[in-house]
């Protein structure tokens, strides 16, 4: 499993990897709520979050498995100041999921933003009825901050999110080894 930036090359992955996956994801998808916001071109898309990794709101990942794109992970909303923290957001093809790659992800960036970017809080929204993210902030050992009525836009309407949440102060050692040491 590896991390690194998504990059323009990986157009033609990225690609089929979402559209393999459409029905596997489309219910847990962002949708714009209006269409007054523009479509951007893969190109744009990696322009934007290049633009907004580099004013520290945001760090994008392409997730991997065996030097292959299988997903992506972002951490985003971030904020400095008195919040230091930030959301991640993550997704995987089905032909990769259950393999512990998201959450072995999820635990190396949540390290990456405790001890490389200072942050104090990070949060995952995830949607009441997804079990398989449910599992990965349970790994973790997350804690469950309740629901948040109409929280984001996904599939076409507004939908209920269950907030999970944890601090630099929660963890002793390092999130990686929180995942590695727990029973499976």
């Amino acid at each position: 499993m590896g991390l690194r930036p998504l990059r323009v090359r990986d157009k033609e992955s990225w690609l089929w990897l979402r559209r393999t996956n459409d029905a596997w994801l489309a219910r847990w998808e962002a949708t714009r709520p209006t269409d007054d916001a523009p479509v951007v071109t893969f190109r744009q898309m990696i322009k934007n979050y290049d633009a907004e990794a580099k004013a520290g709101r945001q760090l994008p990942f392409a997730v991997t498995y065996e030097e292959r794109l299988v997903g992506q992970l972002s951490v985003s909303g971030i904020m400095l100041g008195s919040a230091r923290g930030g959301q991640i957001g993550y997704w995987v093809g089905q032909q990769w999921a259950g393999r512990g790659i998201i959450p072995t992800a999820v635990a190396l960036v949540m390290d990456h933003c405790f001890f490389e970017k200072n942050l104090h809080r990070i949060e995952i929204n995830i949607r009441p009825e997804n079990l398989a993210s449910l599992r990965v902030v349970e790994k973790l050992g997350l804690r469950d901050e309740g629901l948040r009525k109409n929280y984001l836009h996904i599939a076409g309407e507004w939908a209920d999110h269950r907030t999970f949440a944890i601090t630099k102060e929660e963890i002793v050692g390092r999130m990686i080894d929180r995942l590695w040491n727990t029973p499976t």
